[in-house]
């Protein structure tokens, strides 16, 4: 079984939120990965960008700058 680990999780509305955010991040090195919306989160498309929680200062800066369409930012344990 794989260890429980605190993550930084941001969920969008669409699909298409999701997808500007996965190219932004990846434009600007940021860690992460795209992953089905975890049950205790709803997202309005289902999935959510996971990352480590240290990196969530430098998510939500890119959010601003990029004006990317986000739901929220969480800290849950997945």
């Amino acid at each position: 079984m794989r260890e429980r680990i605190e993550r930084c999780v941001v969920t969008f509305r669409t699909t298409a939120g999701a997808m500007a955010m996965e190219r932004a991040c990846r434009e600007a090195g940021l860690p992460g990965r795209l992953i089905p919306a975890p049950r205790a989160i709803t997202a309005g498309c289902g999935m959510c960008w996971a990352a480590p929680p240290e990196a969530r200062e430098a998510l939500e800066e890119l959010v601003i700058k990029k004006y990317l369409d986000v739901d929220g930012f969480y800290a849950i344990i997945i």
